[in-house]
């Protein structure tokens, strides 16, 4: 079916004269379109969330066309048409202000979210929307990965959202998505702070200089932790001192995969594209999923570790349709701190998947393996995930 989901697009539609049949409408006011309505079939078509005049939610429904009407009074649009970015959800944030970030719609988004009962909404139309607003981030996601008919070479880091800025392992995650940025990986993560946070800041210097990187750090590591007053404000003062022209945008280009589920972690502002889920489950599969061209794990905690785990389980059953690599950075940690690659190590004998197998302390060598496995592979040979 063809998806129609901006005023600008349907006007066209309607100028080359083509029917509206088979057609999903998403999210759009069509409130001053009733005349033009009036004058095509609707029969067959589909209006997601659309807001329509009487006369033409009339014809709509008496010509057979499916009509699923817009939720009012929510913080969040369930037919929304495209993934967020960092304006929109911090528009109203005053990086003078930090106490601001209050009034921003990813904080309005969360405390709607535990009002409603968090992860178990007690209203059927709350759950209802919810679930409707994560289908809308995945088709969303799903275009955004297509491209233009060239799907993007995907590869996540893991790891965890306590690394402070101004550690190590911090400018090392960020070096690494740096460099694999512009050697035209797409860059995803959790979209949340700590190694999340570090992969796009890499992925947003990747037409800058080392030098350039470390000075950004050096703001940054004045407020370490997401925890700190401070943190969103010293993002966005490095954004400011490190724009993005149109070009590099496209070139500096990244995906956060956050949620409201972590609501008190606010999403970063380094990712250009923010597919914020409610659901952490339907989010950290999809997450695993997309990234077929591999997960480089730096050191985490629980969560990380859940997802090693996962990512072995697709890989185990082939579940995806393709075995991507499995790298660990951190020899010392992932054998000796969280000794997690010996066991996954054992998990893998006879397996495919073993032979993706790798743990390093190098990012050159990381960088290495995954470009041997694409051309191996080839971009264009990956399935296309499901999610």
């Amino acid at each position: 079916m063809t998806e129609i989901e901006t005023l600008e697009a349907f006007e066209r539609h309607l100028r080359s004269g083509a029917s509206l049949r088979g057609v999903v409408l998403q999210g759009l006011d069509l409130r001053g379109f009733s005349r033009e309505l009036a004058s095509v079939v609707l029969a067959g078509s589909v209006f997601l969330g659309c807001q329509l005049e009487q006369e033409s939610l009339q014809a709509a429904l008496s010509q057979g066309a499916m009509v699923f009407p817009p939720f009012l009074g929510l913080p969040y649009l369930p037919y929304r048409s495209s993934l967020y970015t960092p304006e929109e959800l911090y528009a109203e944030f005053d990086p003078a202000r930090p106490e601001s970030y209050a009034l921003t719609l990813d904080a309005r988004i969360y405390a709607h979210w535990n009002a409603q009962g968090r992860a178990h909404p007690p209203a059927i139309l709350e759950a209802l929307a919810q679930r409707l607003h994560d289908h809308a981030i995945t088709d969303a996601m799903e275009e955004l990965l297509a491209g233009q008919g060239k799907p993007r070479k995907v590869v996540a880091i893991m790891g965890g959202h306590s690394l402070l800025r101004g550690q190590p392992a911090y400018r090392d995650v960020a070096l690494l998505a740096r460099e694999l940025t512009r050697r035209g990986f797409f860059m995803v993560s959790g979209g949340g702070p700590g190694a999340m946070e570090a992969t796009h800041l890499g992925a947003w210097f990747a037409r800058r200089s080392e030098a350039e990187l470390d000075a950004a750090l050096a703001v940054l590591a004045k407020a370490p932790s997401y925890k700190d007053r401070e943190w969103l404000s010293r993002a966005f003062e490095v954004r400011a001192a490190f724009p993005l022209s149109a070009e590099e945008r496209t070139a500096c280009d990244s995906l956060g995969i956050p949620t409201f589920h972590y609501g008190h972690e606010p999403p970063n502002a380094f990712s250009l594209h923010v597919a914020k889920y409610f659901a952490n489950s339907v989010r950290e599969e999809g997450l695993l999923t997309i990234a077929t061209g591999g997960i480089v794990y730096s050191p985490g905690s629980a969560g990380t570790i859940q997802e090693i785990f996962q990512d072995a389980c697709q890989n185990h059953y082939n579940t995806v349709g393709v075995v991507s690599p499995m790298i660990f950075l951190g020899r010392e940690f992932w054998t000796r701190t969280r000794p997690i690659y010996p066991l996954l190590e054992q998990l893998a004998q006879g397996q495919e998947y073993a032979r993706y197998l790798r743990i390093t302390d190098s990012l050159e060598e990381i960088v290495q393996a995954l470009e041997e496995y694409g051309r191996a592979v080839g971009a264009s040979h990956l399935p296309r995930p499901v999610l």
